[in-house]
């Protein structure tokens, strides 16, 4: 496995271990619909949470959250949609960003709560 992927598959268990930690049940884990995954599927309180987590090695090049993008939220909502269909789920949902960085140490987490809305067709 490339480096790279290794580093994702690490963001993504240090995101898990941080909503954990806040609380969270998770759900499931690279949950696949078609060709969409989603990287963690989480409930709250109140909420079942779907959670994007973009991991880098640094912030040189930029904010991990920025690299998702209008395609991207499309597929996220696209397969939650279906989700909460498949399972018959009728809690609130709300779209978490999780970016995690790499500081050769531990994951620095910034957790972004309701990142983004469902587009609108």
């Amino acid at each position: 496995m490339a480096e790279h992927n290794d580093l994702g598959k690490e963001g993504e268990n240090a995101a898990a271990t941080y909503l954990q930690q806040k609380g969270y049940k998770i759900i499931k884990r690279n949950w696949i619909y078609e060709k969409y995954e989603i990287d963690i599927i989480a409930q709250d309180d109140e909420y079942i949470v779907f959670v994007e987590v973009k991991t880098r090695s640094s912030s040189q090049w930029g904010n991990p959250e920025d690299a998702v993008s209008k395609g991207k939220i499309k597929r996220i909502v696209e397969a939650a949609d279906f989700y909460l269909k498949e399972y018959d789920i009728d809690s609130p949902a709300r779209f978490d960003v999780i970016a995690a960085i790499w500081t050769g140490q531990k994951f620095e987490i910034d957790h972004i709560d309701d990142a983004f809305l469902a587009p609108v067709n």
